[in-house]
């Protein structure tokens, strides 16, 4: 039996939980590339004696705390890097070239862990089971898909995530009822004419002039078609055409992103795209064609646990937000669309935004965090267990 006192034990664990962070933050893995993440967690979990469900999982894992028939909840976090130079100058920068933890997944795998290992201290008195889950590939926008495949989150009655938010100072907490993070989806365009001399543009089809109308054109959807009450956002972010100054070229390629919230909306843009693609293109003599690659779509959350998540976050002594809707994507939508839920930010105070080469979280938020999801957890499982009496 420890004979710490419970100030003694908190300390530990925080400490514990800056060395985890840090220890993923020099190792960074990208989607479906987080074996030695997964191998970590796995010799983590084991140690503290947390067991782990046998999933047909390449990466990542689900672990499971507590007993008996009583309803289960899930809490989850995301394990993968980003394919970026790291600028920090951290002692603990990532040792990976190329490769970094520039959206805090580190941060977040930690909170989860530490939440865990407080689960796992008071398991015999949990009224039912937690499903832990170190989620791989979320900057795909498809992990979350690998994960409900598996089936370890069959019978899971509610579940809950989070995210670090540069915007939010250290020690508050954000979410809302409904949207809070946008649907993603991927585009490209071919924009084919017919090549020719740049001193002679009659003789073909110039493909740059139409692209250029293509995308300028594209944004009257934003503008001109859709309502001002519906945040959409449509960018187009690549720009392929050309090899010499003195050539129009015969091909220019296009790609981009479109940020909805309302699923109606999301399916009618690229009806409307194609419309505004191939008749410019008839226009102008060329071809034109819109390819579309559908991503996650927008995280919704459940009015009644997003609620909850703020009256235990009230509890937990976080300063508690109502936050506007975000146009940034999160696969976590797609557990949402089959289990009740909520998504939820946490903030670590100020510093480069997400994706940033300097991005960097406050690790004094690490140990609040993980109090709190495991607090969550808890209390949700109670809070279902007298709904089911």
């Amino acid at each position: 039996m420890s004979t710490k006192q419970p100030d003694q034990i908190e300390q530990a664990l925080g400490s514990q939980l800056i060395e985890v962070r840090r220890n993923l933050h020099r190792e960074p893995e990208l989607s479906y590339e987080e074996f030695k993440t997964t191998e970590k967690l796995r010799n983590w979990l084991t140690d503290a004696n947390i067991r782990i469900l046998n999933l047909p999982l390449e990466t990542g894992l689900i672990a499971e705390i507590g007993s008996g028939d009583g309803p289960i909840v899930a809490i989850r976090c995301d394990i993968d890097a980003l394919p970026i130079e790291e600028q920090t100058g951290l002692p603990f920068a990532s040792e990976i070239p190329g490769k970094m933890h520039a959206c805090g997944h580190d941060f977040h795998t930690a909170v989860i862990l530490g939440a865990a290992y407080l689960l796992k201290a008071r398991e015999d008195e949990l009224p039912g089971r937690v499903r832990v889950l170190f989620q791989p590939a979320e900057e795909t926008g498809h992990g979350a898909e690998s994960v409900l495949a598996s089936g370890g989150l069959e019978g899971v009655a509610a579940i809950f995530g989070l995210h670090n938010s540069p915007e939010l100072p250290t020690g508050s907490f954000g979410t809302r009822t409904g949207a809070l993070t946008a649907g993603v989806d991927r585009f490209e365009i071919t924009v084919k004419g017919i090549g020719a001399h740049a001193a002679t543009p009659e003789n073909g089809v110039d493909s740059i002039v139409t692209a250029a109308q293509i995308i300028t054109a594209l944004q009257t959807i934003v503008s001109r078609q859709n309502s001002a009450s519906e945040p959409v956002v449509l960018s187009v972010t690549r720009i392929q055409g050309g090899y010499t100054w003195n050539v129009l070229p015969e091909m220019v390629e296009l790609e981009g992103t479109v940020r909805t919230h309302n699923e109606e909306i999301r399916r009618i843009i690229p009806v409307k795209m194609t419309q505004i693609i191939e008749g410019i293109a008839a226009a102008a003599g060329a071809e034109a064609k819109l390819h579309w690659y559908s991503g996650p779509p927008a995280t919704i959350n459940d009015g009644y646990w997003a609620d909850f998540t703020k009256e235990i976050a009230e509890q937990a002594g976080y300063e508690v937000h109502d936050i506007p809707p975000q146009m940034g994507g999160e696969d976590f939508s797609l557990y949402l669309q089959k289990i009740p839920g909520a998504f939820v930010n946490i903030g670590t105070g100020p510093a480069y935004a997400l994706h940033h080469p300097r991005f960097d979280v406050d690790e004094t938020a690490l140990l609040p965090a993980s109090e709190y999801f495991a607090l969550l957890a808890e209390q949700a499982l109670l809070r279902l267990k007298e709904e089911s009496l």
